[in-house]
Formats: structure tokens, sequence, C-alpha cells
């Protein structure tokens, strides 16, 4: 990792932390239970094997084991 060779100035800190944007997920219509629900990317093979709910984006609880 790079190390900064000076302190740099308040001013030049908060000005390149507010230019960082964040990225919206990319949503993937997955087909269940006949329906089309749109999902995030990496959470596409969770809701093939049913550990999460397509609907509400929450952990499916299971039996106790």
């Amino acid at each position: 990792m790079a190390v900064p060779k000076r302190r740099t100035s308040r001013s030049n800190t908060r000005h390149r932390r507010s230019a960082w944007k964040a990225a919206p997920a990319d949503l993937v219509p997955v087909v269940v239970n006949g329906e089309v629900h749109a999902v995030p990317r990496r959470l596409v093979a969770a809701v093939h094997h049913g550990l999460v709910d397509p609907v509400t984006g929450r952990v499916v609880k299971r039996g106790a084991r």
C-alpha cells in the first residue's frame, strides 16, 4: 500500500473523501416458483438454493437440527 510522504491538508482529505461514489448493485432476473424477481448478483446462488427469500432479501429460517 502506498504511504504519503507528508501530511495532507484537511481540505484535500475531505475533498478526496467526498469525491468517492458507491455504485448500485447489479440486479439480475431470477425465476423462483414461476415468478421473476430482481436479485443482486451476489445472492443469485443463495436464492436458487432456497437460503434467501427473493422478495424480502432475508435469510430463510430452517428447522432446528
